[in-house]
């Protein structure tokens, strides 16, 4: 016991090895980052793309209802949650890729997983807000008294869905890069 908690445990050993973080693996390091990186924006653009294009109308009454996302302040939320994150990801490729080219003080690591944790956190508070939005919208909620509105405008409520997608893709991909960013900052504190 003293062993593992002197040195990695074997669990951290062997998500090190699995993420590809030895302690010779910079160039490996700056692949993982740069992919997931890449892969957060084209998820984000696509989210953004098919949230904001999304719209149909309906007559009812002799009124038209016009459903998009800037009815609902929650997916107005997400849309500007996913462009931070969306800019700041852009911005932090640079940032890998400067400490990649120069010898890397342990702080930047540090503030490489702040920043991803930032993110990672702004992604989750978009997708639920838009979630318990969507959910509502969706199913209703009987005990209140208000009624779904997708059997209205499923076309809105299906590109929402495929939005909604692409937005915890986003998210589940800043939640690995926090978890390589913390266990790059561990691996290189025990160096």
């Amino acid at each position: 016991m003293a062993s593992q908690i002197i040195g990695k445990s074997s669990f951290m050993q062997k998500l090190e090895s699995f993420l590809g973080l030895t302690s010779s693996s910079k160039r490996e390091f700056l692949i993982l980052q740069t992919t997931f990186r890449v892969l957060t924006i084209i998820f984000i653009v696509i989210a953004i793309s098919v949230m904001v294009t999304s719209s149909q109308s309906i007559v009812m009454f002799g009124f038209t209802f016009k459903a998009s996302y800037s009815s609902s302040s929650a997916l107005k939320f997400l849309v500007g949650a996913e462009a931070v994150v969306c800019v700041f990801s852009a911005l932090s490729l640079i940032f890998v890729y400067l400490q990649y080219r120069s010898e890397s003080h342990p702080t930047n690591y540090f503030f490489l997983f702040l920043h991803d944790m930032a993110m990672m956190i702004l992604m989750i508070s978009g997708c639920a807000a838009a979630t318990a939005v969507g959910y509502i919208g969706r199913y209703g909620e009987v005990q209140i008294g208000w009624g779904s509105v997708c059997d209205r405008v499923s076309k809105f409520c299906n590109r929402t869905v495929v939005s909604m997608v692409f937005s915890y893709l986003a998210f589940f991909a800043y939640l690995t890069l926090t978890i390589v960013s913390a266990t790059k900052l561990r691996s290189r504190a025990t160096e």
